[in-house]
């Protein structure tokens, strides 16, 4: 079992930045690739942000590229998702997802909600226009 929380939720206004961050605990971190998703009210669930085990491979939403970036900390057992030049579109619960992994898809960036295995309790992002 791994627990995911994730933190650095809150307001912003446009143009501004936020770090979220994702801290795991239980089973060894550096087996899981990991991602980040979001929803916004009314919507479905979206894929926004993957990095692989390796740490080698990431993968985001066309709509964040350039904007957002995944990383991971091994050491700290922490994913974060850097965001910049936030945009109103951009207000959502932003969750950590975490997917076990077997050592031959270590490069792999998983972009499917379905294949992860973990979920954080999600983190508020409001972007004010």
């Amino acid at each position: 079992q791994v627990q995911l929380v994730e933190s650095g939720g809150g307001l912003v206004q446009a143009g501004g930045s936020l770090r979220l961050s994702c801290a795991a605990s239980g089973r060894t971190f550096s087996s899981y690739a990991m991602g980040w998703f979001r929803q916004a009210p009314g919507k479905e669930r979206e894929f926004v942000a993957a990095i692989s085990w390796s740490g080698e491979s990431t993968s985001y939403k066309e709509s964040v590229q350039g904007r957002f970036t995944i990383s991971r900390n091994s050491a700290k057992d922490t994913v974060y998702l850097q965001m910049n030049s936030l945009k109103p579109e951009n207000t959502a619960v932003y969750y950590c997802a975490a997917k076990s992994i077997a050592l031959i898809r270590r490069n792999y960036a998983y972009i499917k909600d379905e294949d992860y295995d973990y979920w954080g309790q999600g983190t508020q992002v409001t972007v004010s226009s």
